[in-house]
């Protein structure tokens, strides 16, 4: 039989339940950080990104004015 009074065993469920707690606490912490992380990375290859796109539509002009170059030459 279990000796124990229903404050202790109450006391024990409570100490249980904050450590749960605590546990769940660094884990949000963690996750909010890795978010962070990933949400700066995620920034960085957007940006990435747009300057690779907008190199693009000038290497694209450029080839374009070397087409129309060659064309005039060409008759």
């Amino acid at each position: 039989m279990d000796n124990r009074t229903s404050i202790e065993i109450l006391a024990d469920r409570v100490s249980q339940i904050l450590q749960i707690n605590s546990s769940l606490k660094e884990e949000v912490e963690a996750m909010r950080m890795e978010l962070v992380t990933l949400k700066a990375e995620k920034e960085l290859k957007n940006t990435e990104i747009d300057r690779l796109v907008e190199e693009n539509l000038k290497k694209d002009i450029e080839i374009e004015e070397i087409v129309s170059k060659i064309e005039t030459i060409i008759g």
